[in-house]
């Protein structure tokens, strides 16, 4: 059997875990120095149409009307979520191989 998982939106998912309340809502995961876009909701997407790598100043007004939240990556919980999902899937399926 092959398998192949593929987290959508992997930052933007890791943020909503701790906020739920984030959910359904169009948001944006920003690059170091909160630049530009790195992740984007679905919601962010096709409600939005916010691009990968759009500049933050370019999406500012959306933001601060409240159709968008965004938030500064933090690269240490998605380090950590990543971790937790690796596990279970290594627990469930134990022979694996790398790409």
């Amino acid at each position: 059997m092959l398998a192949l998982i593929d987290s959508n939106n992997f930052y933007v998912s890791a943020e909503r875990v701790f906020q739920p309340e984030l959910r359904g809502k169009a948001g944006c995961v920003l690059s170091n120095n909160d630049g530009c876009a790195i992740s984007r909701s679905n919601e962010a997407k096709e409600e939005l149409g916010i691009k990968m790598g759009t500049p933050y100043f370019a999406m500012r007004e959306q933001q601060q009307s409240g159709a968008l939240w965004w938030r500064s990556s933090n690269y240490t919980l998605y380090q950590d979520m990543m971790r937790r999902i690796t596990s279970i899937v290594r627990k469930t399926f134990p022979d694996q191989e790398s790409a």
